[in-house]
């Protein structure tokens, strides 16, 4: 089925001409909640550019231990080592709300960076952000009480799904958030004892996003502002009527 238009704003921000060159590349798949798409060191035959919904990069420690370093949704693609030279990729990435992705062949892809400038440009500055918003994470696990992790975690949803009414549990978020259950139970009830959130049973609703910044710090914002300079504004209005479910 040709593809005559697309949500991924790596895609639209491309020059006109050279995304109508693309679409034609690809094509559209329906990815689902918990499928595990790619495993550390795959080797990567295909492309792959989100359209909706929310996935996660994770990282594996001691063989078993599993560690978020990043989330990503319709402003992104993977992997970026497919263009960066090297065929695998070093993390796994797992499926937290499914949707259309557009799919393409990863050859294909390197040939038209090589030779599709306004591609190359957009590739290369989306590689910065994804970097920067490694090195985020890092700051984040490495300074950060949980309750800031958790803030910054939260909003980094909520720019990807639209929507202030996230399904969730205690046990995803520790997984994200690289902590134990019990420990994610006590953020969220420090951040709703102050009015930011309200956590129900398998869900939380952000009321206060203002408040979340603040207390999520430098952990948040810095990477989230070098894609809306380099690239386009990605940070989507929160719809209330949409939830995203997750965990």
């Amino acid at each position: 089925m040709s593809i005559g238009a697309t949500h991924n704003l790596l895609i639209r921000s491309l020059p006109e001409e050279e995304r109508a060159r693309m679409l034609p590349l690809f094509e559209r798949i329906e990815v689902r909640k918990g499928e595990r798409l790619i495993n550390e060191g795959d080797r990567m035959a295909f492309s792959y550019f989100p359209e909706d919904g929310l996935s996660s990069n994770l990282t594996t420690a001691n063989g078993s231990r599993r560690l978020e370093v990043g989330c990503f949704g319709y402003e992104a693609m993977i992997s970026t080592a497919v263009f960066l030279g090297s065929e695998r990729t070093p993390h796994e990435i797992v499926v937290q709300v499914g949707g259309p992705w557009l799919r393409i062949d990863a050859a294909c892809l390197r040939d038209a960076f090589e030779t599709l400038p306004g591609l190359r440009r957009v590739l290369l500055r989306y590689a910065h952000v994804f970097i920067m918003t490694l090195s985020q994470t890092a700051l984040s696990n490495g300074v950060c009480s949980i309750e800031e992790r958790l803030a910054r975690w939260l909003l980094m949803a909520q720019d990807r799904l639209s929507t202030a009414d996230l399904a969730l549990t205690h046990e995803f978020l520790g997984v994200m958030l690289g902590t134990q259950r019990s420990g994610v139970t006590l953020a969220i009830q420090a951040l709703e004892g102050v009015g930011m959130i309200r956590a129900r049973r398998g869900r939380i609703t952000i009321l206060d996003r203002d408040r979340l910044v603040a207390h999520a710090g430098d952990s948040y914002g810095p990477a989230e502002a070098e894609y809306d300079r380099l690239i386009a504004p990605f940070r989507r209005p929160a719809a209330p009527s949409r939830s995203g479910r997750l965990g």
